[in-house]
């Protein structure tokens, strides 16, 4: 496989200051592949809420399109995200719907790995299910597996430093991390 360099990018679908998927998101650095960097987003809580009128008199936020163009320059997307009421928080799917709108479509033939975490024993699984079904719609190139889906986050974690701490989650996010890089250059750098 390649050793090409490669810079990923993550988006955050919780706003919550002491979220668990932040906590995630903050640790996916420093368990990058050699030869992987991986940064995070712009949060998505300023997005007003997507309306057509918004987007015809004013244009898109500034926001949205600083989120854009960094998912445009970077090899791969990697969504962590928590599960609301089965299903894909608010204000994700609120970011998702201003970023499908734009021209040049961003998330357009770009790998997508999906991270979803709960307190809950199955680990936000069915947000992940109805989040590859939304990204079907935008053509992106989901990662099917391994999937990373984070049950019980709160024991795994550590809320001081908010990190990530159990090593078998370690362990798993690092080759997650691995088959992510893998499979962005064989899908994306042919």
């Amino acid at each position: 496989m390649s050793t090409q360099p490669l810079k990923f990018v993550t988006l955050l679908g919780s706003l919550r200051k002491g979220s668990y998927n932040a906590m995630i998101a903050r640790t996916l650095p420093k368990l990058a592949p050699e030869g992987v960097t991986i940064e995070a987003l712009p949060s998505i809580g300023s997005l007003p809420l997507y309306d057509a009128d918004i987007q015809q008199e004013e244009g898109f936020p500034a926001d949205i399109e600083a989120i854009a163009e960094q998912i445009r320059q970077a090899d791969g997307v990697i969504i962590v995200t928590p599960e609301y009421n089965y299903s894909v928080p608010g204000g994700l799917k609120n970011a998702i719907d201003w970023i499908s709108r734009l021209p040049g479509q961003p998330l357009s033939g770009k790998p997508v790995l999906i991270q979803t975490s709960s307190m809950g024993p199955i680990g936000g699984a069915r947000c992940q299910y109805h989040l590859r079904q939304i990204l079907v719609f935008l053509d992106a190139m989901v990662m099917n597996r391994p999937e990373f889906m984070g049950g019980v986050i709160q024991n795994k974690v550590d809320e001081q430093i908010g990190e990530v701490i159990e090593p078998a989650t370690l362990d798993f996010l690092t080759g997650q991390l691995t088959a992510f890089a893998d499979y962005t250059r064989r899908v994306a750098l042919k």
